[in-house]
C-alpha cells in the first residue's frame, strides 16, 4: 500500500499545472497550502489553477422533464426540498422507507430522486418501474399535493428554481458547486469516497449546510440505517427561511458568481493558464 500511494504521489508531482474546479473563496486555506514551503520543498509540487465553478446544464435534459418544472412552478418560494444522492446513490428498501417517512413527517414540499440499486457490484442504479412496490403503502398518495417522486432531474435547473430552498445532498463535488452557485444550501449525508470530508467542511468550517449525517458509509458491512426522525430534522432545518446557514450560503453564492466574471480570482488564474499554455512555458503562481 506504501508503494502504491508512493507511485501516485510521485505522479501528481510531474504535471507543470493542475486545474482544478473550484474557486479561492471556497477553499483559500487548502489551495494556499500548495504554496506554503514545507517537507515537499520549495518547488516540488504543480502549479494549481482553480478555475471553477464550472457547472454543465443541458437544454435538452430540461425539455425531457418540462412535468417537474412545471411542478416546481406551482410550488412557493423556497418551499422545496430536492432530495438527490447523485447518478450512483441509491439505497436498499428499508433506507427507502425511513427517507419517506423522514419527508412524510417533516411536512415540507420535497422532491425525491429515488433511484434503484444495481442489479449487479459495480453497475449503475436503474429506474424503478413501480414505485408503489418499494415505498410505504399510501406515501404516494397522502404526499400527491406537497411531493414528486421521479428517476432523475435536470439537477441545475431544478436547483436555479425558486421554489427550491433545501438540497439532501451526498456532497458530491459537482453538486456542491450547483447548490452553492445557485444559493441553496444542503443537509448532508455522504456515501462514499471524499464525500465525508466534503460533508465535514461544509457543515463544520464553512457553516453553509445542515448535518443529517456526517459519516455513512454504503460501502460498510451492517451500516446503520439513517433514521426518519435525522431526516425529518434535517429538512426542517435546512428549509428554515432566516437560519444563519442559508445567509452564508447566499454570501459564498455571490463569491462564486463574481470569481467568474471579468476581474474575479477564476477568470484571472484561467487568464494566466491561457497565457502558461501559449507561452510553452510554467508561470509561478
Amino acid at each position: 500500500q506504501w508503494s502504491v500511494r508512493m507511485r501516485r504521489y510521485q505522479y501528481y508531482r510531474k504535471p507543470k499545472g493542475v486545474i482544478m474546479n473550484t474557486f479561492s473563496e471556497l477553499e483559500d486555506h487548502a489551495l494556499n497550502s500548495f504554496l506554503k514551503d514545507s517537507a515537499y520543498g520549495k518547488s516540488g509540487l504543480p502549479q494549481i489553477y482553480p478555475v471553477g465553478p464550472i457547472l454543465y446544464r443541458s437544454e435538452m435534459n430540461l425539455k425531457s422533464h418540462s412535468q417537474t418544472i412545471e411542478w416546481l412552478d406551482k410550488q412557493p418560494q423556497n418551499s422545496v426540498v430536492l432530495v438527490s444522492f447523485g447518478s450512483l446513490g441509491s439505497f436498499d428498501l428499508d433506507q427507502v422507507k425511513e427517507i419517506a417517512s423522514g419527508l412524510e413527517h417533516s411536512g415540507h414540499r420535497f422532491l425525491w430522486v429515488l433511484r434503484r440499486p444495481p442489479a449487479e457490484k459495480g453497475g449503475f442504479p436503474r429506474e424503478y418501474e413501480n414505485l408503489e412496490l418499494v415505498l410505504p403503502k399510501g406515501f404516494l398518495d397522502r404526499t400527491a399535493f406537497i411531493g414528486k417522486v421521479i428517476g432523475w432531474v435536470p439537477q441545475l435547473a431544478v436547483l436555479s428554481h425558486s421554489a427550491v430552498g433545501g438540497f439532501v445532498s451526498h456532497c458530491g463535488w459537482n453538486s456542491i458547486l450547483e447548490s452553492i452557485w445557485c444559493g441553496v444550501p444542503i443537509a448532508t449525508w455522504p456515501l462514499a469516497a471524499e464525500q465525508q470530508l466534503n460533508a465535514f467542511h461544509l457543515v463544520k468550517e464553512l457553516g453553509i449546510a445542515v448535518e443529517i449525517s456526517l459519516d455513512y458509509n454504503e460501502a460498510k458491512e451492517h451500516q446503520e440505517l439513517v433514521r426518519a426522525e435525522q431526516i425529518e430534522k434535517g429538512v426542517r432545518e435546512v428549509l428554515g427561511s432566516e437560519n444563519e446557514v442559508r445567509k452564508r450560503v447566499k454570501e459564498i453564492s455571490e463569491k462564486s458568481r463574481a470569481a467568474v466574471q471579468d476581474g474575479g480570482s477564476s477568470h484571472l488564474c484561467f487568464e494566466n493558464l491561457v497565457k502558461t499554455i501559449c507561452s510553452g512555458s510554467h508561470c509561478g503562481r
